[in-house]
């Protein structure tokens, strides 16, 4: 079982940055792929980004095409935190934010479904 606790969200303007905390609970943290969803009002839940596991001391990450080149994703092991760096905001970017851990591999990393746990969501809103 993991807990996941998203923190970091709140109101910018367009422009600037936020950076989105997902504390987890438990010891298997580094077992699994850690992926950042949002979903915005009357839309549905949509992939920002991924970061895998550690495999042989490398970890991948992807983004979605909309926050490429503006958003970084990355991880602390030792603080069971993952994190989502998120810059040159968008009002299109608001949003409620979801961390979620996923223990299966593959290449459908961006789809909802693939992730066992996920957090409580934090609301990004982002003025123009």
């Amino acid at each position: 079982q993991v807990q996941l606790v998203e923190s970091g969200g709140g109101l910018v303007q367009a422009g600037g940055s936020l950076r989105l905390s997902c504390a987890a609970s438990g010891r298997t943290f580094s077992r699994y792929d850690m992926g950042w969803f949002r979903q915005a009002p009357g839309k549905e839940r949509e992939f920002v980004a991924v970061i895998s596991r550690s495999r042989f001391s490398i970890t991948y990450a992807y983004y979605a095409d909309s926050v490429k080149g503006r958003f970084i994703i990355s991880r602390d092991n030792a603080k069971n935190t993952v994190y989502l760096q998120m810059n040159s905001l968008e009002p299109e970017d608001t949003a409620v934010y979801y961390c979620a851990a996923g223990s299966d591999s593959g290449s459908d990393y961006y789809q909802p479904r693939r992730y066992d746990y996920w957090g409580q969501g934090t609301q990004v809103t982002v003025s123009s």
